[in-house]
């Protein structure tokens, strides 16, 4: 008899748990929905003071992503980066650099630190 009892508490504790039935607060848990990636920003600083000049901009839909930034370099030029990913195709990049360097002239000579002893 013990076993009979036993053998039914196991059958309805393996029916309950069944992952297929509804949950017992009345409704379903809600099914994730895909929604293809759609977006576009941009944004820009030039701060002349600061030496600060970059942005960039960039738009997406679906699996096409395509976008572009800049930084103003120390040595005076523009670096421009355009970009475009399509898919599984990869990060396809093109560099580009706007102006000539220009390099600072020495103001002042080198003086060693002095030797005490």
């Amino acid at each position: 008899m013990a076993f009979k009892v036993l053998l039914l508490a196991a059958l309805m504790a393996a029916t309950l748990a069944r992952p297929d039935r509804p949950p017992a607060y009345g409704y379903a848990a809600p099914t994730p929905a895909y929604a293809p990636a759609k977006y576009d920003f941009n944004y820009a600083v030039n701060d002349p003071p600061s030496g600060n000049d970059f942005g960039h901009q960039e738009a997406r839909d679906g699996d096409h992503t395509q976008g572009s930034y800049y930084v103003l370099l120390p040595d005076g030029r523009l670096q421009r980066v355009t970009y475009n990913v399509n898919g599984d195709s990869g990060f396809l990049a093109e560099v580009t650099y706007e102006g000539e360097a220009q390099y600072p002239t020495q103001q002042r000579a080198y003086t060693p630190a002095p030797v005490y002893g």
